[in-house]
């Protein structure tokens, strides 16, 4: 194969790439077959005539719980459980284009080495993993682009996290796209291309941890690793479906992964599960926690996983828009049907006023901090390859009025900002406390202003950024799916502003028809374990196990 310092242009760089992706996929085996010649619109169905009975088995009827409980019993092998995802993560390629490559040769390997164990051992044993591509992998000849043209062959190791999940037994064997920059809430680069959505191919998995969501919603994956800086776990598990976790900072290390703007401490990114359930997520923090990371990691808190048990029914408080923007009615539907279901499972449901607590200015705050450096080395990185910038990184660059190179003095000012704004929002939850000092558990709100959004639409974060502004904890699960009969558009609606018409006038019911639509629960800031407590109580009033 042509060695990538040959490379004589970006596309040539870019080639060289999904040169290396297409021969991982070539190692499959049995080869996929009964892929139609045009891919349907919703690629849910297409495992019933690709894959084998048992691979649908393996992949389809098991929680994570579930699968680890088999694996431990020795019910199934690890290596027949890992080449089932292995396959059925191929799949998803082919529908979704949401890899970078698998990881064939290793993942067997690995799988029949804990196979030839006389134990099993470790809490993630035999458990196939994928994990989003910047963040690195355990191995040698190991290369990370980080979705950026210049990086490509760029040698790269593994970080504190997969070293973690590695010793508790744990089998990677796909790392997953992500956007030019990797600060898109949709997936698309210059390198593999556009990613979509599983459920509609019109509309984008989100991101930037869209990849993963793709593999997920696909079921090519039942647990994967996201990150998280204004949304990027949150939004791409709400648009395919499944259940999403942003840790408060400092929680999780991101120790390893590779990034620019390395040192930056405006505003930080966490890593965070992605997971078809919600025991899941909680799975993924235990372990996490349980190797005490900040004993080689200092920048971490020195917090253990403690599970957070209520003694009182929840209050919860319904966010029904954010001040800004409008959610579309199946988002409206969602929140009226979650709610109900908590008051009748005698939780007190209150009102969050968002109006009063300024999420218009949260976004200018935000948007600026991501790029103190008015995002001079993101685009110096394309400058160097030659690479296009594409209209997300545009818009989230370019296009955001506050953001600038900063001064010292500027960036301290913009900073007094930040922690001022969490001051006053700190102190508007303290004072929904009640007379018995009983404050809000938990804020019910969207992780979008609707069900996934068309290609290149994705250009309102505010239900999301919003959370990582505060460093507030925020879960996402699924609740419904857009249906055209009970979610018809507001034809008398007025906007408020310009970035509410745009969202507006984007909807249209059959557009978005059978596609997922989430919520979000948020908790205040390390209080990681208490929302996980509350998804669990309100999943119960839904009905749920």
């Amino acid at each position: 194969m042509t060695l990538v310092s040959n490379a004589k242009s970006w596309q040539d760089k870019a080639s060289w790439a999904r040169a290396q992706r297409d021969a991982s996929l070539g190692k499959v085996e049995p080869k996929l077959q009964g892929l139609p010649d045009e891919l349907p619109l919703s690629s849910q169905e297409l495992p019933k005539s690709v894959l084998t009975q048992r691979e649908i088995e393996i992949t389809e009827n098991y929680t994570v719980n579930e699968l680890l409980a088999v694996l431990r019993e020795r019910k199934i092998s690890v290596e027949e459980v890992t080449r089932a995802f292995l396959r059925r993560a191929a799949l998803a390629q082919a529908a979704t284009n949401c890899l970078v490559g698998i990881m064939w040769d290793e993942a067997i390997a690995r799988a029949k080495y804990l196979d030839s164990l006389p134990e099993p051992k470790g809490a993630l044993f035999g458990l196939p993993i994928s994990t989003k591509e910047h963040h690195g992998m355990v191995g040698p000849d190991v290369v990370t682009t980080a979705s950026f043209v210049a990086w490509v062959g760029r040698k790269h190791g593994s970080n504190l996290l997969y070293d973690t999940f590695w010793d508790e037994g744990c089998v990677f064997y796909a790392r997953t796209t992500q956007p030019q920059t990797i600060m898109h809430l949709e997936t698309n680069s210059n390198i593999f291309g556009r990613t979509v959505n599983p459920y509609n191919r019109d509309l984008t998995p989100g991101g930037s941890s869209g990849g993963e969501g793709a593999l997920l919603g696909m079921r090519g994956s039942i647990f994967g690793v996201g990150g998280d800086i204004g949304g990027s776990i949150r939004c791409p598990a709400a648009h395919v479906g499944v259940y999403g976790f942003k840790p408060t900072l400092k929680r999780v290390s991101v120790s390893g992964q590779r990034s620019i703007m390395a040192g930056k401490e405006t505003i930080a990114s966490t890593g965070g599960p992605m997971t078809v359930d919600r025991e899941g997520l909680e799975l993924f923090m235990k372990v996490a926690l349980g190797a005490k990371p900040w004993r080689v990691d200092p920048s971490l808190t020195v917090k253990e996983w403690t599970p957070y048990k209520f003694t009182k029914p929840i209050i919860v408080a319904v966010q029904w828009w954010d001040g800004v923007v409008q959610p579309h009615p199946p988002m409206t539907r969602a929140l009226k049907e979650v709610a109900e279901a908590c008051r009748k499972a005698g939780m007190e449901v209150v009102d969050w006023d968002s109006e009063s607590l300024d999420h218009a200015k949260a976004w200018d705050i935000i948007s600026a901090l991501y790029w103190p450096d008015g995002g001079e080395e993101a685009l110096q990185v394309l400058k160097e390859s030659g690479e296009p910038i594409l209209p997300l990184t545009k818009f989230i660059i370019e296009e955001q009025p506050t953001v600038k190179n900063l001064t010292q003095h500027e960036l301290w000012e913009l900073c007094g900002k930040r922690d001022q704004y969490r001051v006053d929002y700190a102190r508007a939850w303290t004072n929904t406390a009640d007379a018995d000092g009983r404050e809000v558990d938990v804020i019910l709100c969207p992780p979008s202003f609707g069900a996934a959004t068309p290609h290149d639409q994705s250009r309102y974060w505010g239900y999301t950024a919003q959370w990582n502004l505060l460093d507030y904890p925020g879960a996402v699960f699924p609740v419904t799916t857009v249906d055209p009969a009970k979610d018809p558009k507001d034809l008398n609606y007025v906007p408020k502003n310009d970035e509410d018409k745009f969202v507006y006038d984007m909807y249209s019911p059959e557009k978005y028809a059978n596609a997922p639509v989430s919520l979000q629960l948020i908790g205040r800031r390390q209080y990681d374990e208490k929302v996980l407590a509350a998804l669990a109580e309100i999943e119960h009033a839904m009905g749920r196990k």
